[in-house]
């Protein structure tokens, strides 16, 4: 899970040496110029410049460059008087002070801000754990990336379990953020849980998230009744080979399933309206079945993947940026999925993403 920024400081570096190239132009400057031409902006310019991108050490030795320059200056010189000359170096010293105030108060809010996300991971990491490398005959790898808007925990969930009925996932995407978000998690992480190690079919599973989430969307305030739905795809992957894998999808993206030579493509379902919003149009009551041979792979994600718009507004595709390639290693998929998301929208993300990989093992594959 990655949720903390680095700090200002290290994306600005471009920015560390300009206020030096401030002070030594206004330095060349003054001493080009008459002694009446007043070339103080230079001067404060670089304390107040330095002082929300760079430390408080490289902060306040600007400062004190920019007014021992003056105060250099104005020695040398036999005008402006000994007034004026003195305002001029105050000036500068007063600025400098002020920056430096400036910077300790940036430096604090970064703290808080840094705090809260290590909260929100906290809190995310216990509402949604890591999911076991090994679940049946399947290799599985999770992730989850954080947009970088806010500190607010997000709605998207993921989860494996194996059971007598096969390996089953979730993964699905919570409207909203905050408290109400994560406690429609807990919801639907909890019923999905119990219904998958005892209910033999799929659609008996939706069945129990539905209803597990308009209980509790009634029983607590925090719940929207009318926006409080999650989007889910559910994945099951029989025990019994030929392997293959059966899918209810409630209003979420469409998971990809790459072949063992690479092809990838979506598996698309019949229409269904999301989690919570079950009783304004029937579900379909059949799951979609696909093949799943040994060597394929699967990936579950979240709107976070799909609506990800590079500067021309343009959508990420996830099955253009993973056809053709013949990676084994979920964990390894996934690095390559989010490293095109964030090549894709230049690191600028808008939505959380969630994201979950599996990897079907031939039999004699011990890992």
């Amino acid at each position: 899970m990655q949720t903390s920024a680095p700090p200002w400081w290290a994306r600005a570096r471009v920015l560390a040496w300009l206020p030096a190239v401030l002070i030594a132009v206004g330095t060349f400057l003054d001493l080009a110029s008459p002694p009446h031409v007043t070339l103080t902006p230079f001067y404060v310019a670089a304390p107040l410049l330095a002082a929300p991108v760079l430390p408080l050490w490289a902060t306040t030795a600007y400062g004190v460059l920019a007014t021992g320059t003056v105060a250099a200056q104005m020695h040398l010189r036999t005008e402006p008087g000994l007034g004026e000359s003195a305002i001029k170096v105050v000036t500068v010293a007063l600025i400098s002070f002020l920056a430096v105030a400036i910077n300790r108060i940036v430096a604090r809010r970064d703290q808080r801000v840094a705090t809260a996300r290590g909260v929100a991971e906290a809190v995310q990491r216990a509402v949604v754990p890591e999911p076991p490398a090994r679940v049946g005959a399947l290799r599985v790898a999770a992730r989850y990336r954080a947009a970088q808007r806010d500190t607010l925990i997000g709605g998207d969930l993921y989860a494996v379990r194996e059971t007598p009925y096969g390996v089953r996932m979730l993964v699905g995407d919570v409207r909203g953020k905050g408290l109400a978000a994560t406690e429609a998690v807990a919801v639907l992480l909890g019923a999905f849980r119990e219904a998958a190690e005892c209910e033999p079919q799929l659609a008996e599973v939706c069945d129990r998230l539905e209803t597990a989430l308009v209980r509790e969307q009634r029983a607590r305030r925090t719940l929207d009744p009318v926006e409080g739905f999650a989007t889910a795809v559910l994945v099951e992957v029989p025990p019994e080979p030929p392997l293959r894998v059966r899918l209810i999808n409630r209003g979420h993206p469409p998971p990809v399933v790459m072949g063992p030579g690479g092809c990838a493509h979506y598996l698309t379902t019949e229409p269904a309206l999301p989690l919570g919003l079950g009783n304004l149009a029937p579900a379909p009551e059949r799951p979609r079945t696909a093949r799943f041979p040994a060597g394929s792979r699967l990936l579950l994600y979240t709107d976070g993947v799909s609506e990800a718009r590079n500067a021309a507004g343009a959508f990420y595709d996830p099955v253009a940026g993973l056809d053709g390639q013949t990676l084994t290693d979920p964990a390894a998929l996934l690095d390559l999925l989010v490293d095109g998301v964030v090549a894709h929208t230049g690191g600028a993300l808008n939505d959380d993403m969630a994201l979950l990989a599996v990897t079907h093992l031939p039999r004699h594959d011990p890992a």
